[in-house]
């Protein structure tokens, strides 16, 4: 589990070893000053050239969020947006169409869907032993310094399984 957070996280000081050099000089220069005076004089942000957004007078550390997405034009997003939508259902009914007009045939042809559901499964299954036989494969060509190609006879294997 995490430690739990530090109730005041911006005396802390970065967690990454390189950064904390850049940061730990900076509160030796004031050798007189107590901890407690150190911590008030250092920034929130003790690395402010790695800050994205610059500080003004009155502005916080974070500023504004300003989404990168462009905000649509108001009279020209309504009707696009929604003849996009209009467009997107039509191609969605017609797939549906087609996918119903496959499924229909398929049954017309004698296959059943229980059937055909495990027909798929079976053949899940003999990829993922295929795929353990390959793995096995390289791992004992690696042991005998030879290469996988190698031991496809040995084993009756055909170049193209």
């Amino acid at each position: 589990l995490d430690p739990p957070a530090p109730l005041n996280p911006s005396t802390r000081g970065p967690r990454t070893p390189g950064l904390r050099r850049l940061v730990q000089p900076r509160a030796l220069l004031l050798p007189s000053c107590s901890s407690s005076e150190q911590a008030l004089l250092q920034p929130a942000f003790p690395l402010g050239f790695l800050s994205r957004t610059e500080r003004g007078p009155d502005r916080s550390y974070r500023g504004t969020f300003r989404s990168p997405r462009p905000s649509p034009k108001s009279g020209q997003a309504d009707g696009t947006s929604e003849e996009s939508l209009h467009l997107d259902i039509q191609k969605l009914r017609e797939k549906k169409d087609m996918l119903d007009k496959e499924i229909s045939q398929l049954i017309s042809e004698g296959y059943r869907v229980d059937e055909l559901e495990d027909h798929i499964g079976r053949l899940h299954e003999y990829n993922d032993i295929k795929d353990v036989g390959q793995m096995l494969l390289g791992k004992l060509a690696v042991i005998r310094g030879v290469t996988t190609k190698e031991l496809y006879p040995e084993f009756g294997l055909d170049m193209n399984d």
